[in-house]
Formats: C-alpha cells, structure tokens, sequence
C-alpha cells in the first residue's frame, strides 16, 4: 500500500463514505475532502468535516500508518497544527496535536472495496519495465489523445525552467539564451555539459562583435572548450591559436577548467571538432538568430537556417592536424529535428509565454509534422503496443516515462486512474 493510493482514493472518495467513523467511533460526514494541491505540508486543504456532530474546517493529512505521523516529524511542524482528520490505511498509535488534544483518524482499510484494491494491486505488481506495460494497449484512444496533450504541456513547461535560469544569468538577453541552447545541444548528450559552460564563459557582446569573421568564432570555441593543440603543423591550427591567444586578451577571457570532449562512441560526423565549427559556421551566417527562429512556423523554414556547410579545412577533417577525405559534412536531417525539438520549441514557448501569448496548440502542431524520435524508451514503448507517429507523441512518451513511470506516480497519472476504474 502506498499513500498515492490513499490520496487517489480520499480525493475522488472512491470507497463507502455513508457510515464512516474514527477509530474512536465518533461518526465523520464529509462535506468536501478539500484540496490536493501536492505542495509542503499536509494532503489536502480546506477540508470541511463533521465529526461526532462538530462542524470543521481545516486540512487533512493521509499516510498508510498513523505512526508516519512521527515518521516524518510532524509533531515538530506548526503547518500540521489544523489537521482536523488522521486518514490512514492502518491505525497503530494515536496522535496528538501541540495541546494535548487527540486528532480523529479515520481507518480506511475498513471502507475500501476489493473490486478497488484488486485492479490497484494488480497494476503496481512488479513487471518487465513499467508497472501498466501489459495493460497499455486496452486503454481507450480518447484518453491517450487527452493524457498525451497534458504531458506534452507539462514537458514544456519543464524544459521552460533552465530557460528562465539562463534568461536571468544573461541579463534578459534572449539572443543569449538562445546561444547557449544551441551549444548545449549541439554537443549531444556527452559533450553538451561542457558546449554550454564554452557558450557561458562567452559574454554573447563577444559574439556579436566577432561574428563577421569566421574564425575568430572557432578560435574563441575552440579555444575555451581547451581544443586547440600545443603544437600542430597546420597552418589553419596556427591561425586559430594565435587568434585565440588575441582575442582572449582583448575581450579578457577566462580560460575553463581542464575538461576533455569526448569522441568516443560517436560518428565522425558527430564529432565535437565538427559541431563546434557548425556552430561557429551558424553564427557567421546568421545575425539576429533569435529573431529570425521566432518567426519560423514550419520545419521546412527551420531546416532552411541549416542549409550550409562547415569552413573550408573541416571539410577535409575530422580532427585537428589528420586530414580525410573532402566531406561539406552538412547538418543531417536527424540533427535539424533534434535542434528542433530541443531547442526550437522550448524556446519559443518559453518566449510567448513572456509576452502572455499561449503558444502550446501551435507548438504541439509543429512538432506533429516531425518524425518520431529515435531512443530505447520510444523502442520499448512500441514493443508493448503504443506506436508513435511523431515528436509531439515521443515527446509526451518521454514526459510519461520519466517524470511518471520511472517515479511510480501511478496515482498522478491518467492511465493509472483509467485502469482502475475498469
């Protein structure tokens, strides 16, 4: 038995509520349960009782056992001083509030049908991967569609918090903002961590200024990821490091903490040398970048700002002083749709949302016109039945799996509910 249970059940008061009484058998009639609001303190909020004939108002606070009262120290916490009502799933020790008086609880294993507890047990018994995998595929389409939309707005407004975080640090500059995304993203999984820290050791005036001159922006990123070889033989090489040593002077750059790229496990054209020159490459093309996205309506717009190649030395290599064989090594489709998904999307919502404009429906169609992503989650999903069509579906997937599945939050989610009530 688990307490998301027990506020399920309270909250949508699922169990025989007509004759309840408190373990001391003074009767409970419930006027409203009052409100879940899943913050700090107790379950639920303006709580309107009647209990052995005395009308009250206040909180309520569910947990399996009356002793997790003690458990998690809420004797010691002055927000817990209204709990009006103790419900619990099994009563083993009283509880008293800071007067000495006794608080009510009610036992609730007593009310609970087993045409409830049988579907609920059913679900979270263990499985393979998820607890609801084998149960997926009979859940209706309507609920899909409806459950899908709401996590898919709430990825959003998720990914819409380390926007706000950077925003703040940039001094409201979303041009910058949008350079650090993008350098984040650029480098993938394994090396956007560092791409990012590179992108904010940057002041984005730097880059503006800079921005006419192509290598002076590989100089400055390749130098501040700590790329840039000792010694080489290329002339190219030489060019970057003196110009780096020249612009790190000028603009009094602080050089970054020793941290290694990574190459390994990656396609050459997934390299860091290469997603920083691309990088470099678009800054070069584009002026006011943050602009321009904002007003794209379409994938084909957005793939239009990509339709370009990397400088001209990094089209015969993959890595400083080893040449290979000429390649423009242009920004793969793939690529364009993650650039999108991750950083496209997020941001734009994040910036609507900032002049009071909803921008969920028309982000949810844009994304709708972008294949499915490609991920084991996404893979695992379809071998139990739930196919996806495109990136709003994986995207809300993804939502479901982390933020729901992997935390067993079977009660917050729709699914969930759905299956016990069938």
């Amino acid at each position: 038995m688990k307490e998301d249970f027990l506020h399920y059940v309270w909250q949508y008061k699922t169990f025989a509520f007509s004759n309840l009484t408190t373990v001391s058998g003074e009767l409970v009639t419930i006027i409203s349960v009052g409100q879940y609001l899943e913050q700090a303190g107790p379950d639920f909020f303006n709580a309107q009782l009647v209990i052995g004939g005395q009308h009250w108002a206040g909180t309520v606070e569910i947990h399996v056992k009356s002793s997790d009262w003690y458990v998690h120290h809420h004797e010691q916490d002055c927000a817990y001083d209204n709990v009006i009502l103790h419900v619990v799933w099994e009563y083993d020790v009283p509880v008293f509030r800071q007067d000495n008086s006794e608080i009510p609880v009610l036992e609730l294993r007593h009310y609970v049908s087993e045409g409830l507890l049988a579907p609920y047990y059913s679900l979270v018994s263990p499985k393979t991967w998820i607890y609801c995998e084998t149960q997926l595929k009979g859940i209706d389409a309507f609920y899909w569609h409806h459950w899908m939309e709401r996590l898919f707005f709430e990825r959003l407004e998720r990914k819409s918090l380390p926007i706000q975080q950077l925003l703040s640090s940039t001094e409201n500059d979303w041009e910058a903002v949008l350079f650090c995304l993008l350098a984040k993203n650029f480098g993938l999984n394994t090396n956007g961590a560092l791409f990012l820290k590179v992108a904010q050791s940057l002041p984005f005036s730097v880059i503006r200024k800079e921005r006419f001159a192509l290598i002076s922006l590989e100089a400055l990123l390749f130098g501040q990821a700590g790329m840039l070889p000792e010694e080489a033989e290329d002339v190219y090489v030489r060019e970057l490091k003196a110009q780096y040593a020249y612009l790190k002077q000028k603009y009094q750059l602080r050089a970054l903490l020793a941290e290694q790229v990574t190459f390994f496990k990656h396609r050459p054209d997934n390299f860091p040398t290469i997603r920083l020159a691309q990088l470099a490459a678009l800054y070069h093309r584009h002026e006011n970048l943050f602009t321009t996205m904002m007003a794209v309506r379409s994938r084909a717009a957005f793939a239009q700002l990509f339709s370009f190649s990397v400088s001209e030395y990094w089209q015969t290599h993959y890595q400083f002083d080893r040449s290979s064989v000429y390649k423009k090594k242009r920004f793969s489709n793939s690529f364009i749709d993650l650039l999108a998904i991750n950083t496209l999307v997020p941001l734009q919502f994040a910036y609507r949302k900032s002049l009071g404009k909803d921008a969920t429906e028309s982000q949810m169609e844009f994304l709708q016109t972008i294949g499915s992503e490609k991920n084991n989650i996404i893979e695992k999903f379809a071998t139990f039945g739930v196919a996806t069509k495109n990136a709003f579906e994986t995207q809300s997937l993804l939502q479901l799996k982390q933020v729901y599945c992997d935390e067993r939050r079977c009660m917050h989610c729709a699914i969930g509910i759905q299956l016990l009530k069938t």
